[in-house]
């Protein structure tokens, strides 16, 4: 009898890591500890003087947000929906992929701090751009990994660091990473923003998030913002 309490706990903390982005879209109380304070942009004041646009996607746009949050130069994050047909997309609308939208984030950044191929490189170090609208236990066109260029310079870099990568054999399958031009960005309902910071115990956040996280870091180290 001992021993069923670990084998449950253990395959209840299972069972949580494998929960997707959009079956834990529930109604959460903000709470943001000391540690995941860290993570959230103070973008009450930001200074958008000098700085460009990037728009990426990566699946869930909660794992996104957090990423690009985390590094230096980056000045506002926005977590929200491009790439579809639908002129007022939702939350719930998006998850059933029949939109044709993509989660995705428009990164507000300084370029004489951080570079739009320093952004391209945790882009692709931060998901699994060889999974055709998929990551993980996300499924469908909505969590595509895709790059909606702003420029020509972007899509120029986009292209070469796609091409480079594929060619260097730094994955086993073939990068299906979608770059396209930039469409209509529409923000993500308030409860998205910033919702790794402010729902760091939430199943989603502490059994997916969290560890991607940590692992970005520790390979980005020299990348990252000051911790506030």
């Amino acid at each position: 009898m001992r021993t069923t309490i670990p084998i449950f706990t253990f395959i209840f903390l299972c069972c949580m890591a494998l929960v997707s982005c959009a079956q834990s879209d529930k109604k959460h109380k903000s709470k943001m500890d000391k540690e995941t304070a860290s993570t959230a942009l103070d973008e009450s004041n930001v200074d958008t003087a000098n700085t460009e646009i990037a728009t990426f996607g990566t699946g869930c746009f909660w794992c996104t947000e957090a990423v690009m949050e985390s590094l230096d130069g980056v000045k506002k994050v926005v977590s929200g929906y491009s790439g579809g047909h639908d002129p007022n997309p939702s939350y719930k609308a998006v998850c059933t992929g029949t939109t044709g939208h993509a989660e995705c984030v428009e990164v507000t950044y300084d370029p004489k701090v951080i570079s739009y191929a320093e952004l391209l490189e945790a882009f692709f170090r931060s998901h699994d751009p060889t999974t055709l609208n998929r990551q993980g236990n996300d499924v469908g066109t909505q969590y595509r990994s895709v790059i909606f260029y702003h420029t020509d310079d972007q899509k120029q870099l986009a292209e070469t660091a796609k091409a480079e990568l594929d060619k260097s054999g730094a994955y086993a399958n073939p990068i299906v990473t979608e770059i396209t031009k930039s469409q209509k960005f529409y923000p993500a309902e308030d409860y998205h923003q910033n919702y790794f910071a402010n729902n760091p115990e939430q199943g989603y956040c502490a059994f997916v998030i969290a560890p991607k996280l940590d692992k970005f870091k520790k390979v980005f180290k020299d990348k990252l913002r000051k911790q506030i």
